[in-house]
């Protein structure tokens, strides 16, 4: 069991609550435009042998209604899509009672779940198995997970990050850095093992706090060397292999000797995974 299992999945009810929120006001709105607009009296069909035979009723007293023959369909269509919209507009003012209450009232309960073991003193959280933990908790212990990293780059001509640790290129120092100046949780060539016992050591190891999600940053920093390209295509076919592809849980950042990667670049892609 890893980390990632042992505790309560992050759930996605409030944002997804929310759209659909928003969709359903659009809904009922259009469908109250609609009704305002549609003609008095309703539809009543039945069906002759295999035909079916479409009857207009003005008011409720009106139990025969008027006939519609084929070339006034179009009139029985009108009626039929507003009793449509009635029993559709029913059930979303419904739905969207449901989520009003249910954004008023669940928000806070995810956090207030993770925090229940935060508020046990020290000495008492040794003792106790929690279900969930908050997102910083989650974060120290996936920092504490110890593993064996890859040979450390030689000190002579490797770049000493903001944390104290050396990286083999500049481009990798400003990765290191940026990630550590917006707290984004990482590790450095840590290794992870793919289909058929496979070893990588992915650039960095990062995790998504709010998602709690790991991600592999692999930096392609020389895209101009052909060789460094085609090892670099073929490692990335192992990721997809693996079920890991680019977009989901990998990250891929590169550059060319004339087109450098810029810490803007890398605030962006930090921004887009791991915020």
């Amino acid at each position: 069991m890893t980390i990632f299992d042992k505790y309560l999945s992050v759930t996605n009810i409030i944002p997804e609550a929310k759209a659909r929120l928003s969709a359903l006001r659009d809904a009922k709105e259009h469908l109250e435009t609609q009704l305002a607009n549609s003609p008095e009296g309703k539809i009543h069909v039945t069906k002759r042998g295999n035909q079916f035979q479409y009857y207009l009723r003005q008011n409720a007293a009106d139990k025969s209604g008027v006939y519609l023959p084929k070339h006034k369909q179009k009139l029985a269509a009108q009626y039929l899509q507003k009793s449509y919209n009635e029993k559709a507009l029913t059930h979303i003012t419904k739905e969207i009672s449901i989520l009003e209450k249910l954004l008023k009232n669940y928000p806070d309960f995810p956090e207030q779940i993770r925090r229940v073991y935060s508020l046990f003193p020290e000495q008492a959280r040794i003792f106790i198995e929690p279900i969930d933990i908050s997102d910083e908790e989650f974060a120290r212990e996936w920092m504490a997970i110890e593993s064996m990293p890859k040979s450390k780059p030689n000190q002579e001509s490797a770049f000493l990050t903001e944390a104290g640790e050396y990286v083999r290129s500049k481009s990798e120092l400003i990765i290191a850095n940026t990630l550590r100046q917006m707290n984004i949780p990482y590790k450095y060539e840590c290794p992870l093992e793919l289909r058929k016992g496979l070893l990588i050591y992915p650039d960095f190891t990062v995790l998504n706090i709010r998602t709690r999600t790991e991600y592999y940053w692999e930096h392609r920093g020389m895209m101009d060397d052909r060789g460094y390209s085609r090892d670099s295509i073929m490692r990335l076919r192992e990721y997809g292999r693996s079920g890991i592809y680019m977009g989901k849980r990998l990250i891929i950042s590169e550059e060319t000797s004339t087109s450098p990667l810029g810490s803007q670049e890398v605030k962006d892609i930090i921004h887009a995974y791991l915020i």
